[in-house]
């Protein structure tokens, strides 16, 4: 049986997923190309960390797609003088993509034990500006602190207001909103203290946030 090449995988999942989902930012790819994606795999997993799939993670949750999280990482633009909050920390593999263009990532997942294995992971590969925190931030966390990228890792059938109370003047939010078959990935920009403008950039579908408020809906 012939031997896993991960370095010929985590190339191929660059040129053939990522690179053909208009993921062009130089950046990106040189970030993709170094983060060790299989790093933040659960081991069962291990194989499969650069495939096209969703990849399963304890309490039924997922990481999104490779050519997912490149796009998410090419919306948002993030220089080093940007502070970030992650709602859902998940495997911790997007977490280290943003500490490595951010100057500081929160974190927070509801789950325990998702926080207590990423920080074990990030200290592998020597990320240190991250914060993680467990908890329920689906309707907030450090309501009076301002960032400039909130990042969702799951979708919400409808936008809470107050995440967007929390974003700094010429900061944005990245979101998949929406219910499933077809969900918006949308990027929301602070553009002064009362506008804000909203570009939809691709549609997709994710599990939603635990907790995640649902919208009115009428029944006939």
């Amino acid at each position: 049986m012939p031997q896993f090449n991960i370095e010929q995988a985590r190339f191929n999942m660059i040129e053939q997923q990522i690179r053909t989902w208009d993921v062009l930012d130089q950046q990106v790819l040189d970030l993709l190309s170094v983060v060790p994606r299989e790093a933040f795999v659960p081991t069962a997993y291990r194989n499969l960390a650069f495939a096209d799939i969703n990849i399963p993670l304890a309490h039924e949750q997922m990481m999104m797609t490779p050519k997912l999280e490149g796009r998410l990482i090419q919306a948002l633009m993030l220089n080093k003088n940007d502070t970030v909050l992650e709602i859902g920390t998940g495997s911790g593999y997007l977490t280290a993509l943003l500490a490595n263009l951010a100057k500081h990532v929160d974190s927070v997942d509801i789950y325990q034990d998702f926080t207590q294995e990423t920080e074990k992971k990030l200290k592998t590969q020597n990320i240190h500006n991250v914060s993680l925190q467990s908890g329920d931030a689906i309707h907030g966390w450090n309501m009076y602190t301002r960032y400039d990228v909130i990042v969702l890792t799951g979708s919400v059938p409808v936008l809470e207001s107050h995440f967007l109370s929390q974003i700094s003047e010429g900061g944005c939010l990245f979101a998949i909103v929406g219910d499933d078959p077809v969900m918006q990935a949308q990027l929301i920009k602070r553009i002064s203290e009362h506008e804000f403008d909203s570009e939809d950039l691709f549609e997709t579908s994710l599990p939603p946030l635990l907790g995640a408020p649902e919208p009115e809906r009428f029944i006939l």
